[in-house]
């Protein structure tokens, strides 16, 4: 009986004891979480960087000074079809995309007299003569079929996506990058999937390029190092993330404007990693997402620096993850006004 009573008073004073060690773990994590959540508030933007400076509000007519000022995704479209192109010093490589791509949506034009479009290049303060080469396009076939917005200074690719999408005229709307890796002949296959998602012009619906058919040949065909970079990537998209899409760098992406509206009016990140934020807004905000396999090839002069670029965009899925998570960021389903 003696050893039973010892027993039990032994069971009670290691809860007793063990109480406050719980007691001041939570406190603890409590402390961290709300110490990670005060740090995020103080470094972060809080709400989408839509200002623009002056000059970037217009584009050249190709008539001497003249400029003219952007319409506004917020607008009713006006043409069938926005391509935006991000550059930043591609005055070699864009040369190329811009005329298979003009070819081909000419050629569209005059088999369909209802198709109409746009090309935006997108000049991310580039210091080659990327904007001439613009202005050369632009006046060749006018400054209603070829625009260019040119940045002060440089903001990243997703910055100058982003101001491409909401200065655009379109009803459907495409980002290509501009060294031309996917065939603009893929944009039917994009239209196809995306008709299907949204058949009258006011539904959200999204459609973009995979190349994860690819993959298997892409493997054999880069470094271990590389395919353990690649692996390590798309881990960190499926956990922290998007999930349910195999290929979300692939630089082809087409929108409805019911969907380009709220995705544009609310991404935050600049750099590489807004491929992955337009996905989870768009999933956050139920869209359809399409994903269709498109002809790639890889092309050379690529910005990006294997490793490193790794390093940067891994960091910034994992703050992507924690400002939605503590909704220090938030997604807008309606227009913001452009400064």
């Amino acid at each position: 009986g003696k050893r039973r009573e010892v027993q039990r008073m032994a069971v009670t004073l290691d809860s007793v004891l063990s109480l406050p060690l719980l007691w001041g773990l939570l406190c603890l994590a409590l402390v961290g979480l709300f110490s990670l959540y005060v740090g995020l508030r103080m470094t972060t933007q809080m709400q989408p960087n839509l200002w623009r400076d002056e000059s970037e509000k217009y584009f050249p007519t190709g008539r001497d000074e003249e400029r003219q000022l952007f319409p506004s995704l917020s607008d009713p479209s006006s043409l069938t079809f926005s391509l935006i192109i991000p550059a930043y010093n591609e005055k070699e490589r864009l040369p190329v995309m811009l005329d298979e791509t003009l070819e081909y949506l000419e050629q569209r034009m005059k088999k369909d007299s209802r198709f109409t479009y746009e090309v935006i290049v997108v000049d991310d303060g580039s210091k080659d003569s990327t904007s001439e080469v613009v202005r050369t396009y632009s006046k060749k076939y006018g400054s209603d079929k070829v625009r260019l917005l040119k940045f002060v200074k440089n903001r990243g690719k997703g910055g100058a996506v982003r101001m491409g999408m909401l200065s655009s005229r379109g009803s459907r709307l495409l980002f290509a990058d501009a060294d031309g890796a996917t065939k603009i002949e893929d944009l039917a296959k994009l239209e196809e999937a995306l008709q299907k998602d949204a058949p009258d012009e006011g539904v959200a619906a999204v459609s973009i390029g995979s190349r994860a058919h690819l993959q298997a040949d892409a493997i054999a065909e880069r470094t271990f190092f590389r395919n353990v970079l690649m692996f390590g990537f798309h881990f960190l998209v499926w956990f922290f993330c998007v999930r349910g899409i195999k290929d979300t760098q692939c630089g082809f992406k087409m929108f409805t404007r019911a969907a380009a509206r709220p995705i544009f009016n609310s991404i935050h990140v600049d750099r590489w990693a807004f491929d992955v934020e337009l996905l989870l807004i768009a999933q956050k905000l139920k869209m359809p997402i399409s994903e269709v396999a498109v002809n790639w090839h890889e092309v050379e002069g690529s910005k990006l620096v294997p490793f490193w670029s790794w390093l940067q965009m891994a960091k910034d899925l994992l703050l992507i993850s924690l400002r939605y998570l503590f909704a220090i960021w938030t997604v807008s389903p309606v227009d913001k006004k452009l400064d």
